[in-house]
């Protein structure tokens, strides 16, 4: 999505194999901050401590974890390691289905018969293929949203209302958002809409991060109390 005139993801990589970029959303609205994971303690930190938010991202986060881990490893010691990072980055958030089914995929590809150069290359290449991969179901989600939306507007020739919960946008997968997703499509179709933002207590993700991001993107939108929804 564009802040400012430049287009970010939540997570990314720059020239430098062994440092993987995220959005620090602690600090959102007042302040765009971006944090560094180098080892799997890193992307434990970030995930436990919700420096990033939201299962698809969650889950893409622990794939590159397992990734700086691998490549960070002894090389005598690589495929252990890699099995502790695992245990590590599954404590992080346990109720977080795409934590483990992210962790499980990666670990699908550590043979310990292999090299630790070759597992190291399988896991960046799985953790990107995850992250294009969410970004490919949010854009399928923001199509198939965008006709229930547009259906509605065509039947009642009126501004579009939609209440959010919490925050399901760009911030909480790769790109695109889940359910925010057909708002933002609706929205750069013309469709006037407006959207009921909860502020969703108590860490207020609606109020500080779904607002922050229809904001940025130019959507008429509104806070309310939870209750009010």
């Amino acid at each position: 999505m564009r802040i400012g005139g430049t287009h970010y993801r939540t997570i990314w990589m720059d020239d430098d194999p062994g440092i993987v970029k995220v959005i620090d959303q602690r600090f959102l609205p007042f302040e765009f901050k971006v944090k560094e994971l180098r080892t799997a303690e890193d992307a434990f930190y970030a995930i436990r401590e919700m420096v990033v938010r939201g299962a698809p991202l969650i889950g893409v986060t622990a794939a590159f974890g397992l990734y700086l881990a691998a490549r960070a490893s002894h090389p005598e010691r690589w495929c252990e390691e890699i099995k502790e990072a695992r245990t590590l980055l599954g404590s992080a958030r346990p109720t977080a289905v795409n934590l483990n089914y992210a962790l499980d995929l990666a670990m699908s590809e550590v043979d310990c018969a292999a090299s630790r150069e070759g597992i190291t290359d399988s896991l960046f290449h799985l953790a990107m293929r995850l992250a294009e991969d969410e970004v490919s179901r949010s854009k399928r989600i923001g199509e198939l949203g965008l006709d229930l939306i547009r259906k509605i507007y065509f039947k009642t020739k009126k501004r579009v209302n939609i209440l959010t919960h919490c925050n399901a946008g760009w911030l909480a997968c790769v790109d695109y958002g889940t359910a925010t997703a057909p708002i933002y499509l609706a929205h750069d179709q013309g469709i006037p809409l407006h959207v009921w933002v909860d502020e969703t207590r108590p860490r207020n993700q609606g109020a500080r991060l779904t607002a922050y991001e229809l904001g940025a993107h130019g959507v008429d939108h509104t806070v309310i109390v939870d209750n009010a929804g």
